[in-house]
């Protein structure tokens, strides 16, 4: 919610998972963020990063590493390393 000023005055905001797109809520302990952070040619940190927020059911299937993959396949951070079939 905000107020007249445009500032957001929610005390939680609830956060969305990445792969799922299942609300993470409070009391999801097993959820966890993940930065990636974006390099250069020379291997420094440019300051921009990807944020990936898996839940704990996906944690808990034992989907997180595939989940990530996946994500980073589709942001352009991994190239032919996740595979499906269609």
């Amino acid at each position: 919610m905000e107020n007249s000023d445009g500032q957001v005055v929610d005390l939680y905001i609830p956060r969305k998972c990445s792969a799922t797109n299942r609300l993470i809520t409070a009391k999801d302990h097993a959820s966890i963020q993940l930065n990636v952070g974006d390099v250069n040619a020379e291997g420094r940190y440019t300051g921009s990063f990807a944020t990936y927020a898996l839940c704990g059911f996906v944690r808990r299937e034992a989907e997180a590493d595939d989940s990530i993959n996946r994500l980073a396949t589709e942001d352009g951070y991994l190239k032919n390393v996740f595979s499906y079939q269609k």
